[in-house]
Protein backbone atom coordinates (compact mmCIF):
# COMPACT_ATOMS: atom_id res chain seq x y z
CA UNK A 1 0.00 0.00 0.00
CA UNK A 2 2.75 2.36 0.91
CA UNK A 3 4.58 1.54 -2.35
CA UNK A 4 1.42 2.35 -4.45
CA UNK A 5 1.02 5.73 -2.51
CA UNK A 6 4.70 6.58 -3.21
CA UNK A 7 4.51 5.76 -7.39
CA UNK A 8 1.36 8.03 -7.34
CA UNK A 9 3.15 11.17 -5.63
CA UNK A 10 6.05 10.60 -8.22
CA UNK A 11 3.67 10.61 -10.39
CA UNK A 12 2.36 13.68 -9.97
CA UNK A 13 5.33 15.04 -8.94
CA UNK A 14 6.89 14.60 -12.42
CA UNK A 15 3.82 15.15 -14.08
CA UNK A 16 3.65 18.89 -12.37
CA UNK A 17 7.13 19.23 -13.25
CA UNK A 18 6.93 18.60 -17.05
CA UNK A 19 3.75 20.88 -16.38
CA UNK A 20 5.72 23.57 -15.09
CA UNK A 21 8.74 23.04 -17.57
CA UNK A 22 6.55 23.56 -20.65
CA UNK A 23 4.98 26.83 -19.19
CA UNK A 24 8.56 27.76 -18.66
CA UNK A 25 9.53 27.29 -21.99
CA UNK A 26 6.54 28.94 -23.96
CA UNK A 27 6.95 31.77 -22.01
CA UNK A 28 11.00 31.96 -22.86
CA UNK A 29 10.16 32.16 -26.41
CA UNK A 30 9.66 34.78 -28.43
CA UNK A 31 6.40 35.27 -30.91
CA UNK A 32 7.36 34.35 -34.39
CA UNK A 33 8.57 37.33 -36.46
CA UNK A 34 10.94 38.20 -34.08
CA UNK A 35 14.61 37.05 -33.54
CA UNK A 36 16.59 37.74 -30.57
CA UNK A 37 20.65 38.67 -31.05
CA UNK A 38 22.99 39.54 -29.05
CA UNK A 39 26.52 41.89 -29.13
CA UNK A 40 28.68 44.74 -28.30
CA UNK A 41 27.99 48.31 -29.68
CA UNK A 42 30.35 49.62 -32.12
CA UNK A 43 31.50 52.15 -34.44
CA UNK A 44 33.88 53.33 -37.46
CA UNK A 45 37.06 54.03 -35.27
CA UNK A 46 39.63 56.71 -36.69
CA UNK A 47 42.72 56.78 -35.54
CA UNK A 48 44.45 59.90 -35.97
CA UNK A 49 48.14 60.64 -36.28
CA UNK A 50 50.60 62.49 -37.90
CA UNK A 51 52.21 62.17 -41.22
CA UNK A 52 55.84 64.00 -39.89
CA UNK A 53 57.40 63.15 -36.71
CA UNK A 54 57.85 66.24 -34.34
CA UNK A 55 57.04 67.69 -30.87
CA UNK A 56 54.23 68.09 -29.75
CA UNK A 57 53.55 71.56 -28.55
CA UNK A 58 49.85 71.96 -28.21
CA UNK A 59 46.90 69.23 -27.05
CA UNK A 60 43.34 70.87 -28.06
CA UNK A 61 41.22 67.67 -27.43
CA UNK A 62 41.09 65.09 -24.52
CA UNK A 63 38.93 62.23 -24.06
CA UNK A 64 35.12 62.66 -24.37
CA UNK A 65 35.52 65.77 -26.45
CA UNK A 66 33.03 66.01 -29.27
CA UNK A 67 35.04 67.75 -32.67
CA UNK A 68 33.70 68.89 -35.38
CA UNK A 69 35.23 67.77 -38.68
CA UNK A 70 38.61 69.93 -39.40
CA UNK A 71 38.57 71.43 -35.92
CA UNK A 72 41.85 71.54 -34.54
CA UNK A 73 43.03 68.95 -32.34
CA UNK A 74 46.94 68.69 -31.54
CA UNK A 75 49.89 70.78 -32.90
CA UNK A 76 52.93 69.38 -33.78
CA UNK A 77 56.18 72.02 -33.70
CA UNK A 78 56.59 73.64 -37.02
CA UNK A 79 59.40 75.78 -36.69
CA UNK A 80 61.60 73.89 -39.02
CA UNK A 81 58.74 73.61 -41.88
CA UNK A 82 58.21 77.47 -41.24
CA UNK A 83 61.57 78.34 -42.26
CA UNK A 84 61.55 76.00 -45.08
CA UNK A 85 58.18 77.99 -46.34
CA UNK A 86 59.71 81.05 -45.90
CA UNK A 87 63.15 79.81 -47.93
CA UNK A 88 60.96 78.45 -50.68
CA UNK A 89 58.30 81.67 -50.76
CA UNK A 90 61.95 83.57 -51.31
CA UNK A 91 62.76 81.61 -53.91
CA UNK A 92 59.51 82.16 -55.84
CA UNK A 93 60.45 85.96 -55.22
CA UNK A 94 63.41 85.67 -57.43
CA UNK A 95 62.64 83.49 -59.61
CA UNK A 96 59.59 85.72 -60.49
CA UNK A 97 62.29 88.91 -60.46
CA UNK A 98 64.03 86.89 -62.79
CA UNK A 99 61.11 86.04 -64.78
CA UNK A 100 60.27 89.42 -65.49
CA UNK A 101 64.27 90.32 -66.39
CA UNK A 102 63.71 87.82 -69.15
CA UNK A 103 60.29 89.25 -70.14
CA UNK A 104 61.76 92.94 -70.41
CA UNK A 105 64.58 91.38 -71.96
CA UNK A 106 62.78 89.75 -74.51
CA UNK A 107 60.34 92.97 -74.98
CA UNK A 108 63.14 94.84 -75.61
CA UNK A 109 64.68 92.64 -78.42
CA UNK A 110 61.37 92.25 -79.84
CA UNK A 111 61.32 96.22 -80.29
CA UNK A 112 64.93 95.63 -82.18
CA UNK A 113 63.32 92.88 -84.37
CA UNK A 114 60.33 95.30 -85.26
CA UNK A 115 62.94 98.04 -85.91
CA UNK A 116 65.26 96.02 -87.79
CA UNK A 117 62.52 94.97 -90.14
CA UNK A 118 61.03 98.44 -90.73
CA UNK A 119 64.41 99.45 -91.59
CA UNK A 120 65.13 96.54 -93.89
CA UNK A 121 61.84 97.35 -95.70
CA UNK A 122 62.75 101.15 -96.58
CA UNK A 123 65.90 100.06 -97.63
CA UNK A 124 64.87 97.41 -100.11
CA UNK A 125 62.46 100.35 -101.72
CA UNK A 126 65.30 102.73 -101.44
CA UNK A 127 68.17 100.61 -102.96
CA UNK A 128 65.82 99.80 -106.41
CA UNK A 129 65.09 103.69 -106.78
CA UNK A 130 68.96 105.32 -105.70
CA UNK A 131 70.38 102.63 -108.46
CA UNK A 132 67.76 103.84 -110.98
CA UNK A 133 68.25 107.46 -110.32
CA UNK A 134 72.00 106.57 -110.25
CA UNK A 135 71.79 105.49 -113.75
CA UNK A 136 69.97 108.32 -115.75
CA UNK A 137 72.35 110.79 -113.78
CA UNK A 138 74.96 108.23 -115.49
CA UNK A 139 73.32 108.56 -118.48
CA UNK A 140 72.89 112.81 -118.71
CA UNK A 141 76.76 112.66 -117.26
CA UNK A 142 77.48 110.83 -120.62
CA UNK A 143 75.59 113.45 -122.82
CA UNK A 144 77.07 116.23 -121.38
CA UNK A 145 80.52 114.84 -121.56
CA UNK A 146 79.58 113.99 -125.35
CA UNK A 147 78.62 117.10 -125.69
CA UNK A 148 81.45 119.33 -123.95
CA UNK A 149 84.24 116.94 -125.69
CA UNK A 150 81.94 117.28 -129.55
CA UNK A 151 82.48 120.99 -128.59
CA UNK A 152 86.12 121.19 -126.91
CA UNK A 153 86.82 119.28 -130.23
CA UNK A 154 85.28 122.02 -132.31
CA UNK A 155 86.85 125.01 -130.23
CA UNK A 156 90.35 123.77 -130.31
CA UNK A 157 90.08 123.53 -134.45
CA UNK A 158 89.47 127.00 -134.79
CA UNK A 159 91.67 128.22 -132.38
CA UNK A 160 94.19 126.24 -133.99
CA UNK A 161 93.29 127.63 -137.48
CA UNK A 162 92.84 131.20 -135.72
CA UNK A 163 96.87 130.59 -134.83
CA UNK A 164 97.91 129.98 -138.34
CA UNK A 165 95.89 132.96 -139.45
CA UNK A 166 97.30 135.04 -137.18
CA UNK A 167 101.03 134.06 -138.49
CA UNK A 168 100.01 134.83 -142.10
CA UNK A 169 98.30 138.27 -140.78
CA UNK A 170 94.91 137.05 -141.84
CA UNK A 171 93.37 138.00 -138.65
CA UNK A 172 94.06 140.44 -135.58
CA UNK A 173 95.32 139.38 -132.45
CA UNK A 174 92.22 139.75 -130.88
CA UNK A 175 90.65 137.40 -132.78
CA UNK A 176 93.00 134.83 -132.45
CA UNK A 177 93.06 135.44 -128.61
CA UNK A 178 88.92 134.95 -128.85
CA UNK A 179 89.47 132.08 -130.51
CA UNK A 180 92.20 130.92 -127.65
CA UNK A 181 90.13 131.89 -125.21
CA UNK A 182 86.65 129.82 -126.66
CA UNK A 183 88.65 126.65 -126.89
CA UNK A 184 90.03 126.93 -123.16
CA UNK A 185 86.30 127.43 -121.86
CA UNK A 186 85.50 124.33 -123.79
CA UNK A 187 88.36 122.29 -122.26
CA UNK A 188 87.31 123.43 -118.71
CA UNK A 189 83.76 122.52 -119.60
CA UNK A 190 85.27 118.95 -120.93
CA UNK A 191 87.11 118.59 -117.48
CA UNK A 192 83.25 119.33 -115.75
CA UNK A 193 81.74 117.42 -117.78
CA UNK A 194 84.73 114.57 -117.21
CA UNK A 195 83.89 114.55 -113.96
CA UNK A 196 80.53 114.83 -113.26
CA UNK A 197 80.71 111.67 -115.62
CA UNK A 198 83.32 109.83 -113.33
CA UNK A 199 80.76 111.15 -110.46
CA UNK A 200 77.87 109.57 -111.77
CA UNK A 201 79.75 106.65 -112.46
CA UNK A 202 80.71 106.31 -108.76
CA UNK A 203 77.44 107.37 -107.24
CA UNK A 204 76.21 104.34 -109.99
CA UNK A 205 78.34 101.62 -108.25
CA UNK A 206 77.84 102.99 -104.85
CA UNK A 207 73.76 102.66 -104.96
CA UNK A 208 74.52 98.96 -106.75
CA UNK A 209 76.19 98.25 -103.28
CA UNK A 210 72.98 98.37 -101.89
CA UNK A 211 72.05 94.82 -102.44
CA UNK A 212 74.83 93.95 -100.38
CA UNK A 213 73.77 96.89 -97.72
CA UNK A 214 70.08 95.00 -97.58
CA UNK A 215 71.83 91.35 -97.49
CA UNK A 216 73.82 92.47 -94.31
CA UNK A 217 70.45 94.15 -93.24
CA UNK A 218 68.61 90.37 -93.61
CA UNK A 219 71.49 88.97 -91.65
CA UNK A 220 70.69 91.88 -88.92
CA UNK A 221 67.44 90.89 -88.60
CA UNK A 222 67.89 87.43 -88.80
CA UNK A 223 70.48 87.47 -85.74
CA UNK A 224 67.83 89.77 -83.71
CA UNK A 225 65.00 87.17 -84.49
CA UNK A 226 67.43 84.19 -83.00
CA UNK A 227 68.08 86.40 -79.92
CA UNK A 228 64.48 86.93 -79.29
CA UNK A 229 63.45 83.19 -79.99
CA UNK A 230 66.44 82.60 -77.23
CA UNK A 231 64.77 85.21 -75.03
CA UNK A 232 61.38 83.79 -75.66
CA UNK A 233 63.26 80.28 -74.66
CA UNK A 234 64.72 81.85 -71.44
CA UNK A 235 61.22 83.38 -70.88
CA UNK A 236 59.66 79.08 -70.79
CA UNK A 237 62.84 78.00 -68.35
CA UNK A 238 62.60 81.00 -65.85
CA UNK A 239 58.29 80.33 -65.88
CA UNK A 240 59.25 76.48 -65.07
CA UNK A 241 61.69 77.52 -62.56
CA UNK A 242 59.02 79.75 -60.79
CA UNK A 243 56.51 76.97 -61.07
CA UNK A 244 58.72 75.10 -59.51
CA UNK A 245 59.64 77.06 -56.88
CA UNK A 246 55.90 77.74 -56.32
CA UNK A 247 55.64 73.88 -56.15
CA UNK A 248 57.87 73.87 -53.66
CA UNK A 249 56.06 76.90 -51.65
CA UNK A 250 52.99 74.63 -52.73
CA UNK A 251 54.69 71.75 -50.69
CA UNK A 252 56.32 73.40 -47.53
CA UNK A 253 52.39 74.82 -46.78
CA UNK A 254 51.14 71.36 -47.14
CA UNK A 255 54.11 69.62 -44.77
CA UNK A 256 53.40 72.66 -42.62
CA UNK A 257 49.67 72.47 -42.46
CA UNK A 258 49.99 68.95 -42.19
CA UNK A 259 51.77 69.38 -38.85
CA UNK A 260 47.98 70.46 -37.58
CA UNK A 261 46.49 67.78 -36.95
CA UNK A 262 42.87 68.28 -37.59
CA UNK A 263 39.72 66.32 -37.20
CA UNK A 264 38.75 64.59 -40.18
CA UNK A 265 35.20 64.06 -39.23
CA UNK A 266 32.64 64.97 -36.74
CA UNK A 267 33.00 62.91 -34.08
CA UNK A 268 34.08 62.02 -30.41
CA UNK A 269 37.28 61.59 -29.12
CA UNK A 270 37.72 58.23 -27.05
CA UNK A 271 41.40 58.11 -26.31
CA UNK A 272 44.56 60.06 -26.25
CA UNK A 273 48.05 58.88 -26.51
CA UNK A 274 49.85 61.59 -26.42
CA UNK A 275 51.02 64.85 -24.14
CA UNK A 276 52.25 67.63 -24.69
CA UNK A 277 55.61 67.77 -24.95
CA UNK A 278 56.01 64.19 -26.23
CA UNK A 279 58.45 63.02 -29.89
CA UNK A 280 56.25 61.19 -32.04
CA UNK A 281 56.74 59.45 -35.18
CA UNK A 282 55.17 59.31 -38.07
CA UNK A 283 52.19 57.11 -38.01
CA UNK A 284 52.10 57.22 -34.70
CA UNK A 285 48.26 57.48 -33.25
CA UNK A 286 47.36 59.73 -31.27
CA UNK A 287 43.76 60.25 -30.46
CA UNK A 288 40.84 57.89 -31.19
CA UNK A 289 38.03 59.29 -32.83
CA UNK A 290 34.68 57.43 -33.59
CA UNK A 291 31.02 59.16 -35.10
CA UNK A 292 28.93 58.91 -32.01
CA UNK A 293 25.84 59.24 -34.50
CA UNK A 294 26.66 56.75 -36.61
CA UNK A 295 27.22 53.92 -34.00
CA UNK A 296 26.01 50.31 -34.70
CA UNK A 297 25.05 46.72 -32.80
CA UNK A 298 27.05 44.15 -34.12
CA UNK A 299 25.27 40.90 -33.60
CA UNK A 300 25.43 37.58 -35.20
CA UNK A 301 22.86 35.32 -36.28
CA UNK A 302 22.32 31.20 -36.37
CA UNK A 303 22.68 30.07 -40.18
CA UNK A 304 18.89 28.19 -39.65
CA UNK A 305 17.63 31.82 -39.18
CA UNK A 306 19.37 34.04 -41.45
CA UNK A 307 17.27 33.62 -44.20
CA UNK A 308 14.71 35.65 -42.05
CA UNK A 309 16.92 38.27 -42.09
CA UNK A 310 16.99 40.79 -44.34
CA UNK A 311 18.17 44.49 -45.38
CA UNK A 312 15.88 47.11 -43.76
CA UNK A 313 14.09 45.23 -41.30
CA UNK A 314 13.67 47.74 -37.82
CA UNK A 315 15.53 46.50 -34.39
CA UNK A 316 15.37 47.55 -30.86
CA UNK A 317 18.07 47.32 -28.84
CA UNK A 318 17.96 47.04 -25.18
CA UNK A 319 21.03 47.69 -23.24
CA UNK A 320 21.92 47.01 -19.36
CA UNK A 321 22.85 50.48 -18.36
CA UNK A 322 19.11 51.82 -19.84
CA UNK A 323 17.05 48.84 -19.46
CA UNK A 324 13.86 50.21 -19.76
CA UNK A 325 14.50 52.49 -23.44
CA UNK A 326 15.34 50.22 -26.15
CA UNK A 327 16.93 52.26 -28.89
CA UNK A 328 15.25 51.79 -32.51
CA UNK A 329 17.94 50.47 -35.56
CA UNK A 330 17.85 49.13 -38.68
CA UNK A 331 19.53 46.26 -40.16
CA UNK A 332 21.88 47.88 -42.30
CA UNK A 333 24.67 44.86 -43.22
CA UNK A 334 24.33 41.11 -43.70
CA UNK A 335 27.56 38.94 -44.03
CA UNK A 336 27.53 37.16 -47.10
CA UNK A 337 29.72 34.34 -45.38
CA UNK A 338 29.03 32.04 -42.35
CA UNK A 339 31.96 31.90 -39.48
CA UNK A 340 32.08 30.27 -36.05
CA UNK A 341 30.61 32.80 -33.46
CA UNK A 342 32.67 34.25 -31.89
CA UNK A 343 34.54 34.18 -28.65
CA UNK A 344 32.21 37.31 -27.02
CA UNK A 345 29.83 34.86 -27.00
CA UNK A 346 28.65 33.85 -23.77
CA UNK A 347 27.85 29.80 -23.49
CA UNK A 348 30.18 27.60 -25.12
CA UNK A 349 27.36 25.79 -26.96
CA UNK A 350 26.64 28.90 -28.95
CA UNK A 351 30.46 29.60 -29.95
CA UNK A 352 30.74 26.39 -32.57
CA UNK A 353 27.44 27.42 -33.93
CA UNK A 354 27.76 29.09 -37.53
CA UNK A 355 26.48 32.19 -37.72
CA UNK A 356 26.12 35.67 -39.75
CA UNK A 357 27.14 38.72 -38.66
CA UNK A 358 24.50 41.31 -38.74
CA UNK A 359 25.10 45.05 -38.04
CA UNK A 360 21.95 46.99 -36.46
CA UNK A 361 22.54 50.63 -37.62
CA UNK A 362 21.06 52.92 -34.24
CA UNK A 363 18.78 55.61 -35.76
CA UNK A 364 19.47 57.58 -33.49
CA UNK A 365 21.75 58.27 -30.08
CA UNK A 366 20.65 60.71 -28.29
CA UNK A 367 22.57 62.39 -25.81
CA UNK A 368 25.26 60.10 -27.17
CA UNK A 369 24.40 57.80 -24.11
CA UNK A 370 25.64 54.95 -26.45
CA UNK A 371 29.33 54.22 -27.00
CA UNK A 372 31.44 51.30 -28.48
CA UNK A 373 31.68 48.55 -26.42
CA UNK A 374 28.38 48.40 -24.32
CA UNK A 375 26.76 44.72 -24.47
CA UNK A 376 23.33 44.47 -25.23
CA UNK A 377 20.83 42.67 -26.93
CA UNK A 378 18.45 42.92 -29.88
CA UNK A 379 15.07 42.09 -30.94
CA UNK A 380 14.59 41.85 -35.09
CA UNK A 381 11.36 41.54 -36.56
CA UNK A 382 11.20 40.34 -39.39
CA UNK A 383 7.53 39.96 -39.82
CA UNK A 384 5.34 43.38 -39.47
CA UNK A 385 2.40 42.58 -37.63
CA UNK A 386 4.32 41.10 -34.84
CA UNK A 387 4.60 42.81 -31.78
CA UNK A 388 7.15 44.16 -30.31
CA UNK A 389 8.77 41.97 -26.67
CA UNK A 390 11.59 42.63 -24.89
CA UNK A 391 14.69 39.86 -24.89
CA UNK A 392 13.78 36.75 -22.85
CA UNK A 393 16.74 34.24 -21.76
Amino acid sequence: MRTLIAALVLSATVAIGLASRQAWLQKQQLPAGLIQANGRTEGDHIAIASKFAGRVSEVLAREGDNVAAAATLIQIDDQQLQAKLNQATHGVAVADAILQGARANANAVAAEVRAAKTSLALLKKQVPLAIETAEAELQQALAAGATADSNEGYKRSESQRAQKLLNSKAISVEEADRKELAWTLAQNELTTATAARITAEKRLAESKLGADRIKEREDAVAALEAMHAKSLAQIKECEARQAEAEAGVAEAQSNLDDLTITAPATGTILSRFVDQGEVVNAGTPLLDLVDLDRLYLQVYVPEPLIGRIRLGLSAKVYTDAYPDQPFNATVRYIASEAEFTPKQVQTKDERVKLVYAVRLYFNENPEHRLTPGLPADAIIRWIEETPWTPPRW
